[in-house]
C-alpha cells in the first residue's frame, strides 16, 4: 500500500482568538469556587462555622497543615 502525504503548505496556520467575553463568565466561576475552598480549608471551624460538629475540619485536616493554617 502507498502513503500518501499531504504537500507542505507555503501560508503559516495562525490559531483564532479567544473574546475576552467567552473567559469571563468561567474565570468569575473559577474564582468564587476557590474562595469557597479557600474557606473551607483555612476558616471553617469555631464561630465562623457554616457546617456543625467536626466533620469538615477532618476532612481538611491534612489540606491545613500543608498550606500553613493553623488549627490546633
Amino acid at each position: 500500500m502507498a502513503q500518501h502525504v499531504a504537500p507542505p503548505s507555503s501560508t503559516p496556520v495562525v490559531p483564532g482568538k479567544l473574546p475576552v467575553g467567552a473567559i469571563v463568565p468561567w474565570a468569575v466561576f473559577f474564582g468564587i469556587l476557590m474562595l469557597v475552598l479557600l474557606y473551607f480549608v483555612g476558616a471553617e471551624q469555631g464561630a465562623t462555622a457554616v457546617v456543625s460538629g467536626e466533620n469538615v475540619h477532618e476532612w481538611v485536616h491534612d489540606a491545613r497543615h500543608l498550606l500553613g493554617f493553623p488549627c490546633h
